[in-house]
């Protein structure tokens, strides 16, 4: 009797610690995901709502490139998802990848130097430095670009600065809402750390004010729509790409971005297909004197959102780009190519049609009157 009384015991005891440790691990995972509802973003409403309903590039409630483009392209006979889990590509370099450190100054802040540098941090997070301004490309400085924490692509090499370590801002601009590009906690840092404006397309703004960023910090562009920052305009330019954060697609706008002083000019792709819209940019606002342009993250699954390296030196001469930086590659693994392949193919390509090319490392600063050389360093960890 005294046994079947201590079982009957220890079942109740081992239910009610299993009980105890599921309820553990729900308000733990609860914890972990507190911020994902967040993250996802704001929808568009009254005021922003109506100006995105005025825009050229927005019908039957979402906003549309110029042609027909499709995300996904299905191939007969390949297979995606084995490809991601058992393909053969070299998809991560196998060691560290080399980071610099910019020194802390960059350019003095006046209205006389035409001095133009870029400091590349990392897939497209860039910073421009032009006649003593400073405009911050793209920023995220998240572990993954996800709104998880624990799920989502993981960075391959850590930020070469801290973003409490970044100089002062003039303009921070945003392409587009994928996390890649557009991430909370980055935001949430630089709203605290830093007082420049936010500059982005149409819409994007919800997501801004979801997380904090007063109205008059939230700049919002249509294609084609200029705004003056420090003696800088900027513009937004078309692109080829899509929008989401949740299961909504493209209930914001996409753009690049044009970055222009009184004697030099920037041309950011953000991430974009290859079209003939960077023919009509380059005649309307160029040359530039450097073009920042999307290399990677392509696959022929969806060839008309992202660009192929070959693509992009066709875009940068469409531009009449002057000196070519490659940007979104090597820091988070987004698509099935090896790790290296867009700057080697990038790298043949520019020696084939006679480009001036710079690879920097991250956190390497470019001098675009006088560009390092390239020197295939990426080749020494792929």
């Amino acid at each position: 009797m005294a046994r079947a009384q201590n079982t009957d015991v220890e079942r109740s005891l081992g239910r009610r610690m299993r009980g105890a440790a599921g309820l553990a691990a729900l308000a733990g995972l609860a914890w972990v995901a507190r911020d994902v509802p967040a993250a996802l973003g704001g929808r568009l409403s009254g005021a922003r709502a109506e100006r995105a309903a005025r825009s050229p590039q927005f019908r039957e409630g979402t906003f549309h490139n110029r042609a027909g483009t499709r995300t996904m392209i299905a191939e007969p006979g390949r297979n995606l998802v084995r490809e991601l889990i058992f393909g053969k590509q070299k998809r991560r370099p196998t060691v560290a990848v080399p980071l610099l450190r910019p020194s802390a100054g960059g350019p003095e802040a006046t209205d006389t130097t035409d001095e133009l540098n870029i400091v590349w941090y990392g897939h497209a997070s860039t910073l421009i430095e032009i006649e003593g301004r400073r405009v911050l490309l793209d920023p995220v400085w998240s572990e993954r670009c996800s709104p998880s924490g624990l799920v989502g692509p993981r960075r391959l090499h850590e930020p070469p600065v801290g973003i409490d370590e970044l100089p002062p801002l003039d303009a921070i601009l945003i392409s587009h809402d994928h996390y890649d590009h557009l991430d909370m906690a980055t935001v949430r840092a630089l709203l605290a750390g830093q007082s420049a404006p936010f500059l982005v397309p149409l819409g994007v703004g919800a997501h801004l004010d979801r997380w904090g960023v007063p109205a008059e910090r939230i700049i919002e562009l249509d294609w084609s729509e200029s705004h003056q920052v420090a003696g800088l305009e900027i513009t937004a330019t078309a692109a080829q790409h899509f929008s989401g954060r949740g299961l909504r697609r493209d209930g914001t706008l996409w753009s690049s971005w044009v970055v222009a002083g009184a004697h030099r000019k920037v041309f950011y792709t953000g991430d974009s297909g290859y079209f003939d819209g960077y023919a009509e940019i380059g005649a309307e606002h160029g040359p530039f004197d450097v073009t920042l342009m999307q290399i990677g993250a392509y696959d022929r699954a969806w060839p008309t959102i992202h660009m192929f390296p070959e693509e992009a030196v066709s875009a940068h001469l469409d531009l009449r780009g002057g000196l070519f930086v490659p940007v979104h590659w090597a820091t988070f693994n987004l698509a099935l190519h090896d790790w290296s392949e867009p700057v080697d193919r990038l790298w043949a390509e520019a020696k084939a049609r006679d480009v001036r090319l710079a690879v920097p490392r991250p956190g390497e600063r470019v001098v675009v009157d006088d560009p390092p050389a390239v020197d295939g360093w990426w080749q020494a960890v792929a």
